[in-house]
């Protein structure tokens, strides 16, 4: 359904189609008039910062992004070991539906890479010690010993955690002189949480302690239970945008093949209306002074959630106003009419039909990739989604990500990037080439890996869709914030909680 070929349905009157000659009649005297030395300038500009940005990219290790790595991935793998657990005793059937919605990977695995990678970062003893938990569990017990040789001949409190080690995992029956200093000393070396039970746990089976080994088994589950009944409500959450969002596409289908313009909602015109070069040195001005802006903003620092949340609109806007100058108002036109950022008179049908319809195919197509990723061991990085600010932060800061991701992200991201960057192409490209090299841009931006960037891509690919066949950039917006929204609400639910 999501092709190029299917007719842009440009009437009597409408936008000349981008490979055909540039009509003169739409341009006039208020055609703006560029200095070039100006726009030299500017790409230079903007070339400095992608060029700075990309670095940066490449050079700061992904554990420099994330406050506090080693509590943050201590939380992140409990959970998902906690959730793990609940997920193996619960039904088959449903066991079955978490590894068909890319749920069942080897959760032990990804987490003793991600602890591999922190373990060379860091030098808090409690990483080598919940790496060799992890790698104990695995079976990985020649790995083990080696670290715990090691550590016997470290500062404290590493041999302490070696005797604890080697009495759960590598001793056949501990000494029973030494079971209640053991129990203390793991008491006090390790909080409460999955790495302590499954220590205690080991320590509690070779001893033949039914009783610990009972208190701790109902600790798991009093952490597990609630967990996966949240998963089981985000699972029937992203079904249910499934079901609703294919009924809203078959919806759309029937009322594309009686009249194409019945998918219309915004009166944007794709291709603009505007010349290719006027979008160009619009998108190149603005992003130099958008660049430059993004320099203060990264040296002003990004811990301050406010200077976050205020630096995507301060980013953005420079493009957009330049846009509404220079190849908007010498149209006739403004942001509103010439972005379609409001429905037109009886398009908001339209419109409640595309939202659903493109959040189910967004879902449709992560789902997708990440059973492939997972296939070839190539899983997101819990650095790409895991957010401090919604983990820890107090409330007003809690609130301002949300302001940050749920509204002004997708507001400002679409107007630059699907508004401007995939209109603009279009004067020159096809609808494929524009979607796919937009797309492309906005998944680089947000510097993530292979699977976020797949990811995005896809994203990009469908608003680019959206905002071409309903003239609208408001189903693009609304997917793009009500997509945003859910993926924070989890975050929120299943680590902050």
């Amino acid at each position: 359904m999501f092709t190029s070929q299917h007719p842009t349905g440009h009437d009597e009157g409408a936008v000349p189609s981008p490979h055909e000659p540039f009509d003169p009649a739409i341009s006039g005297p208020d055609r703006p008039h560029f200095s070039q030395v100006l726009t030299i300038l500017s790409a230079t500009v903007l070339l400095g910062c992608i060029l700075f940005f990309g670095w940066l990219q490449l050079k700061v290790p992904r554990l420099d992004r994330v406050s506090s790595p080693e509590r943050a991935l201590a939380l992140t793998v409990s959970r998902m070991m906690d959730l793990e657990e609940a997920i193996a005793h619960a039904p088959e059937w449903e066991r079955l539906l978490y590894e068909m919605t890319g749920g069942g990977g080897n959760e032990l695995e990804q987490a003793i890479s991600w602890y591999e990678e922190l373990a060379a970062y860091s030098g808090d003893p409690l990483v080598q010690v919940h790496l060799a938990i992890l790698e104990a569990e695995d079976g990985r017990l020649d790995r083990v010993q080696k670290s715990i040789a090691r550590w016997e001949s470290r500062k404290d409190p590493l041999p302490t955690f070696a005797r604890l080690i080697r009495a759960g995992y590598l001793e056949s029956k501990p000494d029973p002189a030494s079971e209640l200093t053991l129990k203390a000393e793991l008491e006090k070396a390790l909080q409460d949480g999955w790495f302590y039970d499954r220590l205690a746990m080991s320590l509690a089976t070779r001893t033949g302690d039914r009783a610990a080994l009972s208190t701790i088994e109902h600790a798991l589950a009093e952490r597990g239970v609630p967990l996966l009944w949240r998963t089981r409500v985000l699972l029937a959450l992203d079904l249910t945008v499934i079901l609703v969002g294919t009924v809203a596409l078959l919806a759309l289908s029937a009322r594309w093949r009686r009249d194409w313009s019945a998918l219309k909602v915004g009166e944007a015109p794709i291709p603009p209306q505007w010349r290719g070069r006027e979008g160009t040195v619009v998108l190149i001005r603005g992003g130099a002074i958008g660049g430059a802006l993004m320099l203060g903003f990264l040296f002003m620092g990004t811990e301050n959630p406010l200077i976050r949340v205020l630096a995507i609109p301060a980013v953005n806007l420079p493009a957009i106003l330049l846009a509404r100058r220079h190849l908007l108002n010498p149209l006739g036109s403004g942001l509103r009419q010439g972005l379609g950022l409001w429905p037109s008179p009886g398009a908001w049908q339209g419109l409640g039909l595309a939202v659903p319809a493109l959040m189910a195919a967004g879902l449709i197509g992560e789902w997708g990739m990440g059973l492939v990723a997972e296939s070839v061991s190539l899983p997101n990085h819990w650095t790409e989604w895991f957010d401090g600010d919604l983990v820890w932060g107090p409330l007003p800061v809690v609130t301002t990500s949300l302001l940050e991701y749920v509204i002004f992200a997708p507001v400002f991201e679409e107007m630059t990037f699907r508004g401007l960057l995939f209109a603009t192409l279009r004067r020159k490209f096809g609808w494929s080439a524009s979607a796919g090299m937009s797309a492309a841009i906005f998944a680089i931006a947000h510097g993530y890996g292979v699977l976020g960037f797949a990811n995005v891509f896809w994203s990009g690919v469908l608003w680019a869709w959206a905002y071409e066949k309903t003239g609208s950039l408001l189903p693009g917006i609304l997917a793009h914030s009500l997509n945003n929204l859910i993926v924070s609400l989890t975050v929120i639910w299943l680590l902050r909680f």
